[in-house]
């Protein structure tokens, strides 16, 4: 067990300066574009949910509460918000470029979630084309999205405190997972529910909607430690959208709304992750 513990300290402090490095780049590339990425999804029009789908891949500070806030005052539609939201990746990108994953394995994780945001972003407003566009905006700089980013406090500053939090978060999932192992071991930790082709995805769906950090944080070392698969992964990171389902029942005071958009997100999560298993 004192292995176990020492061993998860050890890996996660390992990854601490990778976790920094990348981290820096997010910070320096949300404060170089944020406010052209704004731009230009107020003006992407029909062609929302491929723009949306394509610059919520992209590692930005709070942006899942951005397009929440820009969706609340009807200056994009139901399709890009969704997109947006379903390709949102939050942790998962630099917890795995810290991993050392392959690559190849990432960009073919971004790639599926990408291609199923702007999938379902297209289809929701094609049945929903009775969405209002350009109706007054609300401009809401909300709490939740400075205590996720930090961002007035300059990139180095707001790229330690962003480490920091997330190095905490993976050191007490690979604290807990490395004794799992210990005591259950690890054919039979990677052989539990989570690692079925049908229910991990329900129980991944489940867990991503945790609306913060944490939710990538777990799924992403699960993967990272080979307890769940890849359709797993996916499906759990599919229905996290960050923040942003926080900010959605603060900003937009449609409660039925709000309810069916988080069912929707659920919805296309787990089937794509059971369909990724069963692949």
């Amino acid at each position: 067990m004192t292995e176990a513990i020492l061993d998860a300290i050890i890996d996660s402090i390992k990854i601490l300066p990778f976790l920094f490095i990348t981290y820096l780049l997010m910070e320096y590339l949300e404060h170089k574009t944020s406010e052209k990425t704004k731009k230009i999804i107020k003006k992407s029009g029909r062609l929302g949910p491929v723009i949306g789908g394509l610059l919520g891949a992209v590692p930005q500070c709070g942006f899942s509460v951005s397009a929440t806030n820009l969706y609340a005052g009807r200056v994009i539609t139901l399709g890009t918000l969704i997109a947006i939201y379903l390709s949102t990746s939050d942790e998962m990108l630099p917890i795995l470029l810290s991993s050392g994953t392959n690559w190849k394995l990432i960009l073919n994780i971004l790639a599926i979630k990408i291609i199923i945001g702007i999938m379902a972003g297209l289809v929701i407003d094609f049945i929903y084309r009775k969405t209002k566009k350009n109706e007054e905006e609300h401009s809401i700089h909300n709490l939740c999205e400075h205590e996720h980013c930090h961002c007035e406090e300059g990139i180095i500053k707001s790229s330690i405190k962003h480490t920091v939090q997330i190095f905490i978060f993976i050191l007490v999932v690979s604290l807990i997972l490395n004794m799992l192992l210990f005591i259950i071991g690890e054919e039979k930790l990677s052989n539990l529910i989570l690692n079925k082709p049908i229910f991990g995805p329900i129980l991944a769906g489940i867990i991503g909607l945790i609306p913060n950090c944490a939710s990538s944080v777990i799924l992403t070392e699960l993967f990272v430690s080979n307890v769940i698969g890849i359709g797993t992964l996916i499906g759990g990171l599919l229905v996290n959208s960050g923040l942003g389902i926080i900010v959605l029942f603060k900003v937009n005071k449609n409660l039925k709304e709000n309810i069916k958009i988080v069912s929707i997100l659920y919805a296309i999560g787990v089937i794509a992750g059971i369909v990724i298993e069963l692949i």
